[in-house]
């Protein structure tokens, strides 16, 4: 059991803002820096301190805010001292200034590319407009600078620093965040601080102690007996409180050499508890790369600061870094993956009167998803909209959002990306459609099958690299196309999904635009590889449907039958695709489980990407690995015709592979808090979750930590049998405990159970909206085994 680190002496240990050889000075060093701003820009840009970008950004200047036409008002913005903070004039009466800081900006475009400016700002403004694009929920800052010089020097300054702060190492963000947290509880700004103020840190950095307590750590840190901390005492106490008495073990065990790990100690290390195939050469090349201390680096020594910096780095943590990158096969046909999909991806909120815009396409392609919606219905102008029909849902224009998706469809990922057209519009206006495709998606649309004669198979992801296919209805058979056929605009339901609460008004409506509406040859003509057709049963698909003809199935439906006929969905999707979309009565925006259709083979599992929840944390779990490129490779048995795996009833095959996970939950370091409160403080556990086959799923959670989001330990042991672990994924879920009162989320990180790494590992951890928390983590030891 390790014990707490606030009873611990931290000896000898180094300061970590210091990467000097040794101890000896490094204190006064902490207080030189502490004592001097340019101690934040030090840690944040080493080898920028005179940086003309930052440089401007820290001095600042007067931009045009713009929210409509006729709301365009002057802000004066600039970077704070801390370097991590943008600071933003407010004329609001009580409301002086506002900030963000600048971990929450996702990126900085140039020119009107936002729809509020695309609205909002003249045309002939395009040089002087740049968007701040938020993560998460949070609407762009829209701003026109006063010139076209002035626009490219914030926009190059403010990418460089995203890009800086988005580099750092996890010890370097969680020194910053300390750093500042230290300058924030300095209210007088005296460089020293009181025992009041000490207690204000401590729960800034989320601790909650008792009075008796933080007196205690006090005095033991004021050698001086002056009554403040001042330098060295300062650093006593960041160190009394960073000091991590699990790695002072973990190292202890193996720091065999003087005191310091040797290549031959970090091989043992890495091979005995982290499972991995170790040369010498691979440890000293940890230790050229990691190692602070150059003198200790000239020895081919680890120090135990360099230890923790190589067990915060990325190679290092839960994620097997080799499925951070494309690693699969990719010439597979396309129905042989499971593939990222949203569904009403243009909705920012709720299904009924939430807003519609082109950021939730922006938003969905830049994590990954690679089939997006478009609910097509006519506009004035003869220009075809998108919105959530018969609803208050606000409008977009279709030939905007097909700019929009192309614009971002392969910043994330290089994989072809579907559009699922929901098509409810007149002919004249589909006709529209096909036009903006074919201009603004160019070459890059597939129109015509790849190759020379009928196809019998679908593409592979790798032969459609940067390709747009379209999904939605087609009047003739593609084999018609072969045959020299001509084909009318005719009478056909063009719809495929109509979504309302009264399911009896739903089918009456459908069946009135039916009998009304046509559709373009202009627009069936570029339906390829993904028609649409209605699903009546697997015996019938087998029969008639040729391979390129795909259903779409209410949620509800394809539960059932993901429940009750899991093998023939699984074989029906090893011919053809499938999708899956939430019921109608979502109108929250709401998500069902997605992990029941991956198991029974659906490869286009749609969700709405714009709610944060268990269910997105499990999709993204899903993708997150394969570069996170939007497509999965489904396992070989559910890729073979006359597979019999079942994952209901799970017979015997090649798919039953029993491991044991053996997973230990150490500690947490440096856990937001829930609530914004000075004086909240989060009590917090894990629980451990494990979604796949139904005989695999299981839960468990630790005890919490009371009044510590800190440094919380647990050190409690958890066992779980997994029996699929090609389909299980693991979710590490860290809460706010009350007694109460439904627990509160913290963070989380969830990943498929085969990706996950063995050994002492950190994981990091994600917010709502699936963005990293930049210096939270969970410390856990993690090892699989076979059953015997």
């Amino acid at each position: 059991m390790f014990v707490s680190v606030l009873e611990c002496d931290p000896g000898s240990r180094a300061c970590p803002f210091d990467t000097s050889a040794g101890n000896e000075g490094s204190l006064n060093r902490f207080e030189q820096k502490y004592d001097s701003v340019e101690f934040s820009l030090l840690v944040l840009f080493s080898g920028m301190e005179g940086d003309p970008d930052l440089q401007f950004l820290l001095k600042g200047g007067d931009l045009l805010k713009v929210l409509s036409p006729s709301w365009k008002k002057t802000r004066f913005l600039r970077l704070q001292d801390d370097c991590k903070t943008m600071w933003r004039e407010s004329k609001k009466t009580f409301k002086s200034c506002q900030t963000f800081p600048v971990a929450d900006i996702q990126e900085v475009r140039m020119g009107r590319q936002s729809e509020g400016l695309k609205k909002n700002a003249e045309e002939q403004a395009e040089c002087r407009c740049f968007s701040i694009v938020f993560k998460g929920r949070r609407k762009n800052l829209d701003l026109i600078a006063s010139s076209e010089e002035e626009s490219k020097q914030w926009i190059k300054s403010l990418q460089k620093l995203v890009s800086n702060v988005n580099n750092l190492n996890r010890m370097q963000t969680t020194e910053h965040w300390i750093f500042s947290c230290l300058r924030k509880a300095d209210k007088n700004k005296d460089d020293k601080l009181s025992p009041s103020e000490v207690k204000s840190f401590l729960r800034l950095i989320n601790i909650e102690m008792d009075d008796d307590y933080a007196d205690m750590l006090f005095k033991k840190c004021d050698k001086s007996n002056s009554g403040y901390l001042d330098g060295e005492e300062i650093a006593h106490l960041y160190d009394l409180l960073t000091n991590r008495e699990e790695i002072d073990v973990i190292y202890g065990e193996y720091a065999k050499t003087t005191g310091f790990m040797s290549a031959d100690n970090l091989v043992g290390f890495l091979m005995k508890e982290q499972r991995e195939k170790a040369t010498l050469a691979d440890a000293q090349k940890i230790i050229e790369k990691y190692e602070p201390d150059e003198q200790a680096k000239e020895k081919k020594l680890l120090s135990k600061d360099g230890f923790l910096m190589y067990l915060h780095n990325v190679e290092a943590m839960i994620l097997n870094p080799e499925h951070s990158e494309v690693y699969q096969d990719m010439q597979q046909p396309l129905n042989h993956y499971f593939i990222s999909s949203s569904h009403n991806t243009y909705l920012t909120e709720d299904q009924l009167k939430g807003p519609s815009s082109t950021e939730g396409y922006v938003r969905a392609l830049l994590k990954g998803c690679r089939c997006v919606e478009l609910d097509c219905w006519d506009g004035s102008d003869n220009e075809p909209v998108i919105y959530h029909g018969y609803t208050l849902t606000s409008k977009i224009l279709f030939k905007d959002a097909i700019k929009a998706i192309k614009e971002n469809a392969f910043k994330t990922s290089d994989y072809p990306v579907i559009l699922s057209l929901e098509n409810h519009c007149s002919l004249e206006q589909q006709v529209v459609m096909a036009q903006h495709m074919s201009s603004i998606l160019g070459s890059a649309l597939v129109t015509s099958p790849l190759g020379d004669n009928m196809p019998t198979n679908f593409p592979s992801p790798e032969e459609l690299k940067g390709k747009f296919l379209i999904k939605g209805k087609r009047l003739q058979k593609l084999e018609a196309t072969f045959a020299n056929k001509a084909a009318d605009a005719d009478s056909v339901d063009v719809t495929e999904e109509e979504e309302s609460n009264d399911e009896s008004a739903e089918e009456e409506q459908k069946e009135k635009r039916k009998k009304k509406l046509k559709l373009a040859k202009e627009l069936s003509d570029m339906v390829i590889y993904c028609k649409s057709v209605h699903f009546h049963s697997f015996k019938d698909a087998r029969k008639t449907l040729s391979f390129y003809e795909m259903s779409s199935f209410k949620e509800g439906r394809a539960v059932k039958l993901a429940d009750e006929s899991a093998n023939d969905y699984i074989r029906h999707n090893v011919e053809k695709l499938s999708r899956v979309y939430p019921a109608g009565s979502r109108t929250n925006s709401s998500n069902y489980d997605p992990v029941p259709l991956w198991n029974a083979g659906c490869q286009i599992v749609a969700l709405n990407f714009q709610t944060g929840c268990k269910e997105m944390d499990v999709n993204q779990g899903r993708f997150v690995v394969n570069g996170n490129c939007g497509y999965v490779l489904k396992p070989s048995y559910m890729r073979d015709r006359s597979t019999e795996f079942d994952p209901i009833t799970l017979t015997r095959g090649e798919w039953l592979k029993h491991k044991i996970l053996h997973i230990m939950i150490i500690s947490a370091q440096q856990l937001p808090k829930v609530n914004k409160k000075k004086s909240s403080i989060v009590d917090p556990l894990v629980r451990v979750q494990i979604f796949g086959v139904p005989a695999d799923v299981a839960e468990k959670e630790t005890s919490p930590v009371d009044n510590n989001g800190f440094n919380p330990a647990w050190n409690e042991n958890f066992q779980f049998d997994v029996y699929v672990p090609d389909l299980a994924l693991v979710r590490f879920v860290i809460e706010d405990y009350d007694s109460t009162s439904d627990n509160e989320f913290v963070g989380q990180y969830t990943l498929p159970f085969n990706s996950l790494k063995m050994g002492y590992r950190h994981v990091p951890l994600l917010n709502k909206n699936g963005d990293l928390l930049p210096s939270a983590g969970l410390f856990i030891h993690a090892m699989v085994l076979d059953e015997e």
